[in-house]
């Protein structure tokens, strides 16, 4: 189990905000040159966990990246995924409207993200 950073509870005040309310920070500098783009496949390691600090989800922790279409996932992945270059890892605060809606047996509420974009495949 990965512990939850620090800040889970709510962005902090050097987070970006978007339009949607999609919130995120830069944790690590990529080193790639171009974004993902909505249709786009793309390899990423990531760590989810609602704002009270419970894991519900991670590639880190099985060992093993997933790769999926952008247009494959919860809308703040999609929006969110889009701002990163390869290489570049970012934390995400996702509102529950672009994350599972309030969804039947989907982690509830506002989630955060940690997202290593390792590769765009397409």
């Amino acid at each position: 189990m990965i512990p939850a950073p620090a800040d889970v509870a709510a962005p902090p005040a050097d987070a970006t905000v978007t339009p949607s309310g999609l919130a995120s920070r830069q944790l690590e500098a990529g080193t790639g040159t171009q974004h993902p783009g909505p249709r786009s496949r793309v390899l990423v390691h990531y760590s989810g966990w609602t704002t009270d600090g419970q894991m519900f989800d991670s590639s880190v922790s099985r060992g093993e990246p997933i790769a999926f279409g952008l247009y494959q996932v919860i809308a703040g992945w999609t929006e969110g995924v889009q701002l990163m270059v390869e290489g570049e890892k970012r934390r995400f605060w996702i509102p529950e409207p672009l994350a599972y809606g309030g969804r039947a047996g989907a982690p509830a509420g506002m989630l955060v993200f940690d997202v290593e974009l390792i590769r765009i495949e397409s």
